[in-house]
C-alpha cells in the first residue's frame, strides 16, 4: 500500500466563507502558471500577468485572490513564492489524499497511470472492479479488489476521495455505497448526474458532453461564419 505523507502549511484564511467554485477553478489555473514562474526564478507578479495568461481580466484576478486575504503590495504586485504556497493551501495541495478508483476499465486504467495525479498529491491506494477476471491482479502497487469488499476498503484504507469509472447504469449504486461507506468527496467520469446527500461534494467530467458542447460550436460556426477581418486580402 502507498504511503501518504501529510504536511502542514500556515493558515492564511480560515475558511469559514465559501469561495466560489467558479473561482477555485481559476485558482488551478493560477497556481500552474505561477508554479511555471517559480521555476523561472520571478520573484513577484501582476494581476495583468496572471490575467494575460489565464483568459481572465485583471480586475476578476484581484478580486479572486482576495477572497486569500492581503497578498498584493501596490507597485510591488504579489510575492510569488507566497502566493504559490497560499493557493497550494486553499487548493488542499498541502497533504496527501487517498483515493479510490472504482472501475479498472479502459479509462479506470488510464486515470491510474496519469502520473500528475500523484505529483499533485491525489494517491490512488484502492482499485476496485466488478469483473471477477480484474481481481486480484494489480496496477502497480495496488491490488484489485472486488466490487463486494467496497465498502471494507474504503474503511481501511481511509479513503478521502473516490473516482467514479463505471459504466452510466452502475454509477448511481456505486455512488451511494461511496458515500455510505463515508466518502465526502466523488469525482463522476460517466455520463451521468448523481445524487448526493449534503455535505457531500460530486464533482462530473464528461467527456461526450465537452465533445457535444465542441460539436455544437462547430455547427454554429458552419452557419454563421465569422465576418473576415478588415486587413484580410
Amino acid at each position: 500500500m502507498a504511503t501518504v505523507r501529510r504536511v502542514s502549511f500556515p493558515l492564511v484564511n480560515n475558511f469559514t466563507n465559501r469561495i466560489p467554485d467558479a473561482t477555485v477553478r481559476r485558482f488551478s489555473l493560477y497556481l500552474r502558471l505561477l508554479e511555471e514562474f517559480e521555476r523561472a526564478g520571478k520573484a513577484t507578479t501582476a494581476s495583468t500577468a496572471l490575467a494575460e495568461h489565464t483568459g481572465a481580466t485583471a480586475a476578476q484576478v484581484r478580486k479572486d485572490l482576495q477572497h486569500l486575504g492581503s497578498m498584493g503590495k501596490r507597485g510591488l504586485g504579489y510575492s510569488v513564492p507566497e502566493l504559490v504556497g497560499v493557493l497550494r493551501r486553499t487548493l488542499g495541495l498541502d497533504t496527501s489524499w487517498r483515493v479510490a478508483l472504482v472501475g479498472a476499465g479502459r479509462i479506470g486504467r488510464a486515470l491510474f497511470e496519469y502520473g500528475l495525479f500523484r505529483q499533485r498529491g491525489f494517491v490512488i491506494t484502492t482499485v476496485i472492479d466488478a469483473d471477477p477476471a480484474k481481481v486480484g491482479r494489480k496496477l502497480r502497487d495496488v491490488r484489485i479488489r472486488s466490487s463486494e469488499e467496497l465498502e471494507r476498503a474504503l474503511l481501511e484504507d481511509r479513503t478521502d476521495l473516490a473516482i467514479l469509472a463505471v459504466p452510466a447504469a452502475a454509477t448511481q449504486e456505486m455512488a451511494d455505497r461511496v458515500v455510505g461507506a463515508g466518502v465526502k468527496a466523488v469525482l463522476n467520469y460517466a455520463p451521468v448526474q448523481l445524487r448526493a446527500p449534503a455535505g457531500v461534494t460530486l464533482r462530473h467530467v464528461s467527456m461526450l458532453v465537452e465533445l457535444e458542447s465542441l460539436s455544437h460550436a462547430l455547427v454554429r460556426l458552419r452557419r454563421h461564419p465569422p465576418a473576415p477581418s478588415s486587413g484580410a486580402s
